[in-house]
């Protein structure tokens, strides 16, 4: 499903900052979806931004009104094998739920990490939270695992579900994953446009 055309997909610039924070802090403050307790202000969303764009892809999706929502990969875990692989979300404004705009952000961030050598992503749920487990398995990941009681939030332990995607088939001797900046232009462009 694609993104009307009244709504742009781009690369997150320090800029949506604000615009990010205010879309995460209900999550924050409101809900156990993340275990942060505090919601980031502009300032920490803008260094968050710029220290996983030295690496990994972080999106927005904006109309004319603002933006509609946020995605970004991450680092899975720090020891050296693990580099092919890497932890994503995706977070909405109210707005934008059930409208395919979580799905083309996914899907546009999958098609950028294939281009950098990734192999597979993984997703954490705070359980129970049917609408993100049914977004993540309608994009083919498949469960890992439950971390029992792993949060406490809100004066109750929260389970975490843990969903895979393969993003494309493991290499027999994997070349080193580029950072996004390392990737050619064209190649940004296409895999933006592929998704």
């Amino acid at each position: 499903m694609s993104v009307p055309a009244a709504h742009t997909i781009r690369l997150a610039t320090a800029a949506d900052a604000a615009a990010v924070a205010a879309i995460y802090a209900p999550y924050v403050r409101d809900t156990a979806i993340s275990f942060e307790t505090e919601p980031p202000d502009p300032a920490e969303m803008a260094r968050r931004i710029g220290s996983v764009g030295e690496r990994y892809p972080w999106l927005v999706a904006a109309d004319a009104a603002g933006l509609l929502g946020y995605v970004y990969a991450g680092e899975h875990r720090v020891r050296a094998a693990y580099r092919w692989d890497a932890d994503v979300a995706v977070y909405l404004d109210p707005r934008a739920h059930r409208r395919g705009i979580g799905s083309t952000l996914y899907r546009r961030l999958f098609a950028l990490l294939r281009a950098q050598g990734y192999v597979n992503a993984y997703a954490g749920i705070a359980l129970p939270n049917a609408a993100s487990v049914g977004l993540h398995q309608a994009l083919g990941f498949q469960p890992v695992g439950v971390y029992r009681e792993v949060g406490y939030k809100h004066g109750a332990w929260h389970d975490v579900g843990w969903w895979g995607l393969r993003l494309q088939p493991a290499p027999a001797r994997p070349a080193e994953p580029v950072p996004l900046p390392g990737l050619d232009r064209a190649v940004i462009a296409r895999a933006m446009a592929a998704a």
